[in-house]
């Protein structure tokens, strides 16, 4: 059929779609986190997840015996995986969505150290310049393209407390590959999202009995079913559906432009531009991702 798309463009189409809803965490995020304890609001969106991820993998036959094996996989992996989670929602209290967003563009460097270290995984020349690009542009958004800033490292409060959470992001996407055997991705995730849940159950009970669920603003029970379906469930699928049709660098280049599509979303939420200073940054990350795409 003339003019149809390509597989490499439907997985690029689809890793566009991935990055705009991933950005949409961070400022529905910011207009929530007020409201809630993030342990109390994460422990809840990954029963919500879970639950939705179970129900798809009873559908495409992703419940096998195998998904059951070494259920303590599940625990280091959730463990990881909620810690990012609490932690942005906790740096969001202070910190602005595009702010956070450029911390989060530090992931693919992150993800690179501990690639090496945990599956001996080497990043080439070309993707080390690439992410040093990115993580130039992250730098110059989180500091307010400020260089007495960056030279006193003075780095807002939120900011380090999501860097801490992004450690565990970038720890976790290795230590899965590592500890996967093959199992169906629908129940693999079903099970992560499981014992998140039940581990911030335990953590956070106090809190979750305090809160007046009731009494909420509607900005959270928005944000937490958007972040619960639609950023993790949904992005699940277009991930999957992205690396079976693109390289995992490609794939991984994405996350340059979450700052981007977090201004958009901030605009469109009626939360004003970010300072023109931190523009440049911006833009930085956006070649990061160009230079990725690149064969």
């Amino acid at each position: 059929m003339p003019g149809a798309l390509s597989e490499a463009g439907k997985g690029h189409l689809a890793m566009l779609c991935f990055s705009a809803l991933v950005a949409g965490s961070f400022s529905l995020g910011g207009m929530a986190a007020p409201f809630i304890d993030p342990a109390a609001m994460n422990a809840v969106r990954f029963a919500i997840g879970a639950s939705a991820m179970w129900a798809l993998a009873a559908i495409n036959g992703g419940i096998k015996r195998p998904v059951f094996a070494a259920p303590w996989r599940y625990v280091l992996l959730a463990g990881l995986f909620a810690f990012y989670f609490v932690m942005m929602f906790e740096g969001l209290q202070t910190a602005e969505p595009v702010s956070m967003a450029a911390v989060f563009t530090l992931n693919p460097a992150l993800t690179a150290v501990f690639g090496y270290l945990v599956v001996r995984q080497v990043t080439t020349p070309w993707m080390a310049l690439a992410i040093a690009v990115g993580a130039a542009g992250a730098l110059w958004v989180i500091f307010d393209g400020s260089w007495t800033a960056l030279r006193l490292f003075e780095i807002g409060r939120g900011e380090a407390i999501y860097f801490w959470g992004c450690l565990g992001h970038a720890l976790y996407s290795p230590l899965l590959r590592k500890l996967s055997r093959g199992e169906p991705g629908s129940g693999f995730n079903a099970a992560i999202l499981t014992a998140g849940a039940l581990l911030l159950a335990l953590w956070a009970w106090r809190d979750i009995l305090a809160t007046d669920w009731a009494a909420l603003p509607g900005i959270v029970w928005v944000t937490l079913l958007y972040v619960a379906l639609a950023a993790t469930a949904l992005t699940f699928l277009i991930l999957r559906f992205a690396t079976l049709r693109l390289p995992s660098a490609k794939v991984m280049a994405y996350s340059y432009l979450t700052p981007s599509w977090v201004i958009l979303w901030e605009m469109a939420l009626g939360q004003g531009m970010p300072q023109a200073m931190v523009l440049p940054g911006v833009a930085l990350t956006a070649a990061a991702l160009l230079m990725l795409l690149r064969e």
